[in-house]
């Protein structure tokens, strides 16, 4: 088999989507905590702070806070050997400027990873994933105050000193490049909880926002491994890969183009430094992004060491005059158009399991650092049968794809990957939309997009099936 004997098969999944107890034992208001429930088409809202009478559907979620033992016991049956979630930082310092920890909040964590490695589950933690503390949106503006550095540094160091004997592998900010791609109302709020005034230069900054984390990360990274030089600390990026639509010339430059903005973070993040392109592309905007020379010696310091992902679908560029999409901001007449050879979900994703080895590949050959997939999956709408089984013979169909490509990037191309944690292992909130019924799950859980259920967990066909594919260590 082309996986090694201790590859990663798990799960993933976010804090804010899955724990509930949004205001229980200590934890204050995050950036999710006000985003309201959406559904197919239609945005979530983001009000100013929690207001009467709105639906929050992160504010009870799975209920994952006190079913976790129930959970993780299903997660054992399944073979898991990995469990990607994240810490949610408010259930930390409540409002995230806090002198003390909330200790009730550091208790949880000790219980979680406790039962995870009782059950032999590996924890992969995410230090933030779209869940600033709210205070810090309200009371500084969010990653674009330098202020946020430390605060963040501060978060980091208290839970890995903490579970430095828990917990081996982490990783910094959840898909720090969605930011990139000019859909700043959603993007800069869940990635740097950004506050906008009306003149403001967006994407100046976001540039500010993006680079602070990228300080704050890099500082954590080194602190880590002083911590515990055992500690396997990386990014996580979000690998859309932006294909030129056709051979036309000014199709493969903007399709470089594309790719740069989604490059920039994980450049920084591997090679310690500020890209040249970016550096141009500052100077002709005449953008002013505040950073010193210790803070480019921080960026050097603190270089991750293994890059982490998600994969669920690819893009083409193109600027063919006739063709519909949308416009994409930093390449004058390019615009992102649907790719005619593949298919999309339910959701609009377009579905290209062959773009995930192709993503492998290009970021492998770019960084040569170990790669692992911790997101990947098909949302969809799941019917549960009067006998209570769902059979989700298209979910199974998607992961397999996928993990196919998988092997021959591995086996064929020569690429190092730790492993493959596909996306909501159990049914979650959907964060793009909010949505219930867009399913992830291999554990079906019995709540409907109007927080109604019973919160029952139910196996898929696709519960069996993984299981067989951890067993196997691969395909069959």
């Amino acid at each position: 088999m082309p996986f090694k004997q201790d590859f990663l098969w798990g799960g993933a999944v976010a804090a804010h989507q899955i724990e509930g107890a949004y205001n229980k034992d200590g934890r204050g208001l995050s950036t999710a905590d006000v985003m309201t429930g959406g559904a197919n088409g239609v945005d979530r809202e983001i009000t100013k702070g929690v207001v009467a009478g709105k639906y929050y559907p992160n504010h009870e979620a799975i209920n994952f806070y006190y079913h976790y033992k129930e959970d993780i016991a299903l997660f054992k049956e399944l073979g898991l050997k990995a469990f990607r979630t994240s810490i949610s930082w408010s259930r930390i310092f409540p409002n995230g400027d806090d002198e003390i920890a909330n200790e009730a909040g550091l208790a949880f964590y000790d219980r979680l990873f406790d039962e995870l490695n009782e059950a032999g589950i590996v924890p992969v933690i995410t230090l933030s994933h779209f869940e600033i503390p709210y205070h810090l949106y309200e009371a500084y503006g969010g990653f674009k105050n330098k202020k946020l550095i430390d605060f963040y540094v501060k978060y980091a160091e208290t839970v890995m000193r903490r579970y430095k004997d828990k917990v081996k592998y982490w990783m910094t900010f959840n898909e720090i490049n969605n930011q990139a791609g000019g859909d700043w109302d959603i993007h800069a709020w869940c990635n740097s909880a950004v506050q906008f005034v009306a003149d403001d230069n967006r994407e100046e900054i976001i540039y500010q926002a993006s680079l602070n984390e990228l300080i704050a990360s890099a500082k954590v990274v080194k602190l880590g491994h002083e911590i515990n030089p055992n500690f396997q600390i990386g990014c996580m990026m979000a690998y859309v890969p932006v294909y030129p639509y056709s051979a036309n010339p000014s199709d493969q430059i903007a399709a470089i183009k594309a790719m740069d903005g989604r490059y920039f973070y994980s450049d920084i993040h591997v090679r310690g430094k500020i890209p040249r392109y970016v550096l141009n592309y500052w100077k002709e905007h005449d953008y002013r992004i505040d950073y010193s020379q210790e803070e480019l010696e921080i960026l050097k310091a603190g270089t991750v060491d293994y890059i982490g992902f998600s994969y669920y679908m690819s893009d083409a560029v193109t600027e063919i005059a006739e063709l519909d999409g949308w416009k994409y901001s930093k390449f004058s007449q390019a615009k992102i158009s649907k790719n005619p050879y593949i298919h999309a979900s339910d959701w609009g994703w377009q579905i290209d399991p062959v773009g995930l080895r192709y993503v492998l590949n290009s970021v492998y050959e770019r960084y040569e650092k170990p790669l692992f997939v911790v997101e990947n999956g098909l949302g969809a709408y799941d019917k549960l049968e009067t006998d209570g089984s769902i059979h989700d013979t298209y979910r199974i169909k998607y992961l397999q794809e996928h993990i196919k490509q998988m092997e021959l990037a591995v086996d064929e191309d020569g690429v190092e990957l730790i492993g493959y944690t596909p996306w909501g292992i159990i049914d979650i909130v959907s964060f793009g939309s909010g949505e219930m019924e867009k399913r992830y799950g291999m554990i079906y859980v019995d709540k409907d997009n109007e927080g109604k259920g019973t919160l029952k967990r139910s196996k898929k066909d696709s519960f069996n099936w993984y299981q067989t594919v951890i067993k196997n260590n691969g395909l069959t």
